[in-house]
């Protein structure tokens, strides 16, 4: 009876709500902000060089872009797309591709609210996120609770198994080594970061995403230039395959395009998280450069530029430029087949070192995500931060040697019912972050180092925690 219930709430939100809220969401704010995602795209890169140097205490752009690419890149980057184009085709990648684009533009509008929102914790660091934007925003305490509950289930502790038990499943396969000697060397590594909090999350984060991401890009572009005379001929199958040409002759067109955009679209929206709330939660984290709210979002904007576009267009290219794979289903199993078709048995080596490092920090990203929205709910309260660790910790070990199938069900439900919520925050604070992004780009045109004084916004100013923005606040005359 559960299983149905669950399978029912997925259908009804990743088959229908979320696709065309958040597809819709991600249109209305590439409108709103002139096509962002192309007109900003170069002056992104650019803050990108930068980010590592901030203008304040708190954490740099950058450990909050690796913090938060952490978590994005996990198993739906490698199994993830291998299971969107089992289910879809080829043509998933094209609508991968297209909510990434749209999604640009989502992320743009949550990173900046999630600075505006920011708040300083008892030791001093920041935090923010979809929770503290609908309190102070829109003055809903009860939504961002609401919010909290289902991020902190999903995300801090479904997940932390999920992930766990991909690791698992793929470390198991490839090398003879029990499930609960994994779990045990997970949960210790986990534990050695997660004590040292958010600082300590951004800062192994800083170290091991830009190492595993370039890794695998490297690798991705062998496999291409090993097989660059059939990259037209697979580009083609994509297209093809997203607009169904292929069933004119089988009178399956609307079915193959339906099968190919839910696919595409559900797993491109599971990896690049756009909308869904959870990266805003770090991007408050930051303390940007130049330190204004609409800086992070170009950062943060980014970060969907790369998880989609890049990383996993790596993987597709990986399994289509593999040819025929069989019937194979299991996303760990195909992404495998497909590495070894290449490069024989280094790819299921790689493979195990890229899912390890995948599947690692999007553990303690998530945890990080978690604990903001603890101290949200109980604020100065270490005990929670304590509960709420032990509980990652048992959902890692539980997640390396159960069987989650029915709990990943579960984790979705939650992460979509999470994403709803957050999609009416984004649309009823739209007006706020698209001013504050307006601000930030005049002071662009006129050649003006960029910096937010909240009193040119005296409708939101009394809502601003007090003396976030006081340092870089300039006294108008």
């Amino acid at each position: 009876m559960l299983e149905m219930i669950v399978n029912f709430l997925n259908t009804l939100l990743w088959g229908k709500l979320l696709v065309y809220g958040l597809v819709g969401a991600g249109l209305f704010f590439t409108i709103r902000l002139g096509l962002i995602q192309f007109t900003g795209f170069k002056h992104a890169a650019k803050l990108m060089m930068i980010s590592r140097q901030n203008s304040g205490d708190g954490l740099s752009s950058f450990q909050v872009f690796c913090t938060s690419m952490a978590a994005r890149v996990g198993a739906g980057n490698m199994a993830g797309v291998a299971v969107a184009i089992g289910a879809g085709g080829p043509g998933a990648v094209f609508w991968m591709w297209l909510i990434a684009v749209l999604g640009m533009a989502t992320s743009m509008i949550e990173g900046t609210l999630a600075q505006v929102y920011k708040v300083k914790d008892d030791d001093g660091e920041f935090r923010g996120g979809p929770a503290y934007y609908m309190e102070k925003g829109l003055g809903q305490r009860w939504m961002g609770i609401l919010f909290s509950v289902l991020l902190i289930l999903s995300f801090g502790l479904i997940f932390s198994a999920v992930q766990a038990n991909t690791m698992t499943s793929a470390l198991t396969s490839i090398f003879d080594v029990s499930e609960m000697g994994v779990g045990i060397a997970v949960v210790i590594a986990t534990a050695f970061v997660i004590v040292g909090g958010l600082r300590k999350v951004a800062h192994v984060s800083e170290v091991l995403v830009p190492i595993m991401a370039m890794v695998y890009i490297l690798v991705s572009f062998i496999i291409v230039l090993m097989n660059i005379s059939e990259l037209p001929t697979v580009f083609m199958l994509v297209i093809k395959s997203a607009f169904g040409w292929q069933e004119v002759a089988a009178g399956g067109v609307a079915y193959a395009i339906s099968q190919a955009m839910q696919a595409g679209i559900a797993r491109g929206l599971f990896s690049n998280e756009a909308g869904m709330g959870s990266a805003a939660n770090i991007a408050a984290s930051a303390t940007p450069n130049p330190n204004h709210p609409a800086s992070q979002g170009y950062i943060q904007m980014m970060g969907v530029f790369i998880d989609t576009i890049v990383i996993c267009t790596a993987t597709a290219a990986i399994i289509l430029l593999a040819g025929d794979l069989g019937n194979e289903h299991d996303g760990v199993a195909l992404t495998i087949h497909a590495l070894n078709s290449h490069i024989g048995e280094l790819g299921s080596m790689f493979f195990a070192f890229a899912i390890m490092l995948f599947c690692f920090t999007s553990i303690i990203a998530n945890y990080s995500y978690a604990e903001t929205n603890i101290l949200f709910i109980i604020r100065h309260n270490k005990l929670a931060i304590h509960a709420l660790r032990f509980g990652v910790l048992g959902m890692v070990m539980f997640g390396a040697i159960a069987k989650i199938g029915l709990v990943w069900d579960l984790a979705d439900v939650a992460m979509g019912l999470m994403a709803i919520v957050n999609i009416i925050a984004l649309l009823l604070l739209s007006g706020v972050a698209v001013s504050v992004i307006k601000d930030y780009r005049n002071q662009i045109k006129l050649g003006a180092p960029p910096e937010f004084n909240s009193d040119k916004f005296p409708e939101i100013k009394p809502h601003l925690e007090e003396g976030i923005w006081k340092n870089t606040s300039k006294a108008e005359e």
